[in-house]
């Protein structure tokens, strides 16, 4: 058996492709950001961030690099004609309002039951606290996960129920890693898409819950 696992690029350009036209979408900090970069300038989805910016565009080139210009990952980035920028509070009113279609977040670990770990691994964590990715789980209409399908450890990410903290209950639908796409259904995990050339049984041995197929 021979198959290529999917580079960060590859992931987000993936799940890129299937977000609708006209959606108003929240990318978390890390490699969600990098969704940004691979929609089609013509056609439009309106990206928010949760400092306040809503209309984000893609990363910027050294040319249009603005220092005052960041997401919430400090990253600095670029606005679409027509993006705008606005206090704290009114992004805050924008996630727990329900305004938002799709929310794409990193996790640490996804449960069966769509159960998200994404923010400490243990109680001595750095981390001081979970931040907006609690609103934007409970808030948004969706919430898609962005991840490696394993940690560096080959340990899975995908888990029958989750060992660390939780960020929200019951909140993703669809996950999208760098070896399949899998939704989140009341049967568990149903595998929509793998990488050419891997089977079922192999991801099922890199996966801590049961695989389903569609049907």
């Amino acid at each position: 058996m021979s198959f290529q696992t999917m580079s960060r690029k590859q992931m987000a350009e993936r799940l890129a492709r299937d977000i609708p036209e006209g959606w108003y979408v929240n990318l978390g900090i890390g490699l969600p950001t990098l969704v940004a970069d691979f929609v089609p300038q013509e056609r439009e989805v309106i990206f928010h961030s949760e400092n306040g910016l809503l209309g984000m565009g893609p990363a910027p080139t050294p040319e249009q690099a603005d220092p005052w210009l960041i997401n919430a990952g400090k990253q600095q980035v670029t606005l679409r004609p027509g993006g705008s920028f606005f206090h704290h509070a009114d992004s805050f009113s924008i996630i727990r309002g329900g305004h938002l279609d799709l929310c794409v977040l990193g996790a640490f670990e996804v449960a069966q039951n769509g159960d998200i770990a994404n923010w400490a691994t243990s109680a001595a964590d750095n981390a001081p606290a979970v931040g907006g990715a609690m609103d934007l789980s409970a808030g948004a209409k969706r919430l898609w996960v962005l991840m490696e399908h394993t940690t560096k450890d080959g340990q899975p990410k995908l888990v029958e129920t989750c060992s660390y903290p939780l960020t929200a209950l019951g909140a993703v639908s669809r996950i999208y890693t760098n070896l399949a796409v899998i939704e989140v259904t009341d049967r568990g995990f149903i595998v929509l898409e793998m990488v050419p050339g891997l089977t079922l049984e192999a991801l099922q041995a890199q996966t801590g819950a049961k695989l389903h197929l569609p049907g």
